[in-house]
């Protein structure tokens, strides 16, 4: 018999985490981009221009950062710079169409990797853990 108090349930969270930030990266492999860079392909594609302050903040990054992702997305062609319409000393972080094609198909691969995971559960069972995430994530 197992131990299932909050040590042993935050270890085995921490575990699934670990595994499921593992599984991404391979996922992601094909396109040679970090999470990171994924994470803000996929705000510059959700939005119609995104300061890279707005940026750094949807990721919880700093500035510095964002930037340093942004100029990766750039120089593999997926975002452009565009002025700002309502501020001339800042810029707009942009989707191209080549950014929008990885970001689909980068969502499909995670989509199909957290298909085959979660199979290994049953319907309730899925439907128990979505709800618990849910209640942990509040």
């Amino acid at each position: 018999m197992t131990d299932d108090g909050p040590g042993e349930l935050g270890d085995l969270f921490m575990r699934v985490a670990r595994t499921q930030r593992r599984r991404w990266r391979d996922a992601l492999a094909p396109w040679d981009l970090s999470p990171h860079q994924t994470r803000a392909l996929r705000v510059v594609c959700e939005r119609d221009g995104v300061r890279l302050s707005d940026l750094a903040e949807s990721l919880h990054i700093a500035a510095r950062s964002a930037t340093e992702v942004a100029d990766g997305l750039q120089e593999r062609g997926l975002v452009e710079r565009t002025p700002d319409p309502g501020d001339r000393r800042a810029v707009l972080l942009r989707a191209t169409d080549e950014g929008r094609r990885v970001r689909a198909e980068v969502d499909r691969a995670r989509a199909a990797d957290s298909a085959e995971l979660f199979a290994r559960l049953g319907p309730e069972d899925r439907a128990a853990l979505a709800r618990i995430l849910r209640a942990l994530a509040d």
